[in-house]
């Protein structure tokens, strides 16, 4: 009866009950005894937590193995707070996302129509490992009371996936040529093909007429095949969205935000965002499969000088070495911060802009 007692009233085993009436037996009391061992050690403090997620924040929370290979870059690039973070699995940098630390760190803010045409080529570019055949496609900015936003225009090299974004009053004539031709010239190697939905801002005589010029082919994706221009279309979600939302953004600030992509957004994204290159696999059945290896991962101006012979491709007065200089200027995380302080002054500009209205 005392033991079924002592169990009741102290919470512990009957077998634990009697241990210690067999201590105070032989030993006449009963001490609390320290555990001696260390237990679990823990590898990633919390400061690694709270870099991980200021990494995060600067570089728009992109997947793991894009973060992993960002903070493998940094420490090679002399940031010796990446020490540890350099070698972490992808696995358990999703788990490092979880914990408590980082959520009291991290804080989040918060169809063009298509029409029948003869101009241009129905069909999938087909590069063959060259750079130059380019995926392009318009975002539009948001409506608010009746009234459409700003568009940005999204090009993307199949190759190598190095992006320009630009942005336009409206897609027109008027507004599209001048800043179209702005985002050719963006490419530091030689186009051969310009490749779109059939929305009627690209397939037109004046853009025909200005690809023609520049000795450019134009070519429109393929009824039901949405494949074809899914390059970019990712590239719209990933990027143009993650990093410029959906909301609503007057006509009026297009040309600071061509700027704004001129100067920080389309540097980032060639010189210092990772992208992943698919490996094409061939199973037994002759079906073919796209494989995504974290060591294809790079950026899109390593994958450019992964080509053979890259300086081929070059424009006429680009060298290798001018684009050594942009990529080496500063750091992935400084490229990344100097993007975020800029949208940050951006946005607020368009948000005052929008109270005194």
């Amino acid at each position: 009866m005392i033991r079924r007692y002592l169990t009741i009233a102290s919470g512990y085993s009957r077998a634990q009950v009697t241990r210690l009436i067999n201590q105070y037996i032989s030993k006449g009391s009963v001490k609390r005894r320290q555990c001696t061992t260390r237990g679990f050690q823990t590898r990633y403090t919390k400061a690694d937590i709270r870099l991980l997620a200021e990494t995060d924040r600067l570089h728009s929370d992109l997947n793991g193995p894009a973060i992993k290979k960002i903070c493998e870059r940094a420490y090679q690039q002399g940031d010796q707070r990446y020490e540890r973070l350099a070698t972490i699995s992808i696995s358990h940098l999703y788990n490092l996302r979880k914990s408590v630390t980082y959520e009291r760190v991290r804080g989040h803010k918060d169809t063009t129509r298509a029409s029948q045409s003869t101009i241009g080529i129905r069909r999938r570019p087909n590069p063959e490992g060259q750079p130059g055949f380019i995926r392009v496609d318009t975002v539009h900015q948001g409506d608010k009371d009746g009234v459409k936003g700003l568009y940005h225009i999204n090009a993307v090299d199949e190759v190598t996936q190095y992006e320009v974004v630009c942005t336009v009053e409206k897609i027109s004539e008027r507004y599209l040529i001048p800043v179209l031709e702005g985002l050719l010239a963006g490419f530091p190697f030689n186009l051969l093909e310009f490749h779109s939905d059939n929305g009627s801002e690209f397939i037109n005589h004046n853009v025909a007429k200005l690809l023609n010029k520049l000795n450019i082919q134009l070519s429109k994706s393929r009824s039901r095949h949405s494949n074809d221009n899914a390059l970019v279309e990712s590239k719209n979600g990933s990027v143009i969205r993650k990093l410029l939302g959906h909301a609503h953004i007057p006509r009026h600030h297009a040309k600071q935000f061509n700027q704004f992509d001129r100067d920080d957004l389309t540097p980032y994204l060639n010189y210092h965002r990772p992208c992943f290159y698919p490996e094409t696999r061939m199973d037994a059945k002759g079906k073919e499969k796209k494989v995504y290896r974290y060591e294809n991962m790079m950026t899109p101006y390593e994958k450019f000088l992964s080509l053979k012979e890259p300086e081929q491709y070059l424009k006429e007065g680009i060298t290798l070495d001018q684009l050594k200089d942009k990529a080496e200027a500063m750091t992935d995380n400084e490229a990344a911060r100097k993007l975020q302080q800029a949208r940050e002054i951006l946005f607020q500009l368009v948000h005052e802009r929008q109270a005194e209205g």
